[in-house]
C-alpha cells in the first residue's frame, strides 16, 4: 500500500474516530487536525486512501466513509518503507521569529517526510515557529514553516528574512526609500530596516504543518 506518512496518520484518525464515536472525522475536522491550510488538501489525501483502496467513500454523504483495511495492516506497510514520488523529506534546521527577530539555530540532524501537495512552491527546509505575530495569517507558535531558499522576493510576499545575526518570517513591504517587515497581528509593530543593518531575504515561506499538540 504506497501511502504518505500524512495519509496513514490520516487513516489512523478515521479508524480512531469511528472506534470511538460511531462516525468518522469531517473533512474541515482532518484539516484542521493536520494543519492544512483548507479542505482541499484533506480531500487529495482521501482520494489517494480510496485509490489505494484503504478506505471507501459513500456518494452524497458528508461522513460517508468506511476503512477497508486495518489500521495496523497500513502502518506496517509504511515501516517496510513505502516511500511514495510526492514525498520530501526536510530537514528541520531551527526557530524562526514571528515577534522579534530571534537567532536561528542552524544545523539539525531533525528530519520530517512530508507531501509536496502541502507546500508551494517547493521548500528546501522547515523552521520552528516561535511567537503569534504572524497569527492572522494562520502561523502560530510551534508551528513548522515550509522555506524555499531564495534571495528574490517581492512586495507583499510572506518571507524568511536576516536582519543583523537574526531570523524572522514577516510580510515584505518594499517602498521607495525603505524596506519594512510586516506582522500579521496589530499588537506588534513593523521592523523597519536600517540603511546600516545586515539585511537579507533568506527564503519565501511556503506552507507550513501543525505538530500534534
Amino acid at each position: 500500500m504506497d501511502l504518505t506518512q500524512t495519509q496513514h496518520a490520516i487513516l489512523e484518525m478515521i479508524g480512531e474516530r469511528i472506534a470511538a464515536e460511531g462516525m468518522p472525522p469531517s473533512q474541515t475536522e482532518i484539516a484542521r487536525a493536520f494543519g492544512f491550510s483548507g479542505v482541499r488538501a484533506a480531500q487529495y489525501h482521501l482520494d489517494a486512501l480510496e485509490a489505494a483502496g484503504a478506505i471507501e467513500r459513500v456518494p452524497g454523504r458528508a461522513r460517508g466513509i468506511r476503512v477497508l483495511v486495518p489500521v495496523q495492516q497500513a502502518q506496517h506497510a509504511l515501516a517496510l518503507g513505502a516511500t511514495p514520488g510526492d514525498a520530501l523529506r526536510l530537514p528541520v534546521l531551527g526557530q524562526v521569529a514571528a515577534g522579534a527577530p530571534i537567532g536561528a539555530d542552524i544545523g539539525s540532524d531533525d528530519y520530517l517526510v512530508l507531501d509536496r501537495v502541502l507546500f508551494s512552491p517547493s521548500p528546501d527546509y522547515l523552521l520552528k515557529v516561535k511567537g503569534d505575530s504572524m497569527r492572522d495569517e494562520g502561523i502560530f507558535e510551534g508551528d513548522l514553516i515550509g522555506v524555499h531558499r531564495t534571495r528574490d522576493a517581492r512586495s507583499g510576499q510572506i518571507v524568511v528574512a536576516r536582519v543583523d545575526d537574526a531570523i524572522t518570517v514577516k510580510l515584505l513591504k518594499i517602498g521607495k526609500d525603505r524596506i519594512r517587515l510586516m506582522p500579521r497581528n496589530p499588537d506588534y509593530a513593523p521592523i523597519e530596516v536600517l540603511p546600516d543593518q545586515d539585511f537579507a531575504i533568506e527564503g519565501l515561506y511556503c506552507g507550513l504543518v501543525r505538530p500534534n499538540r
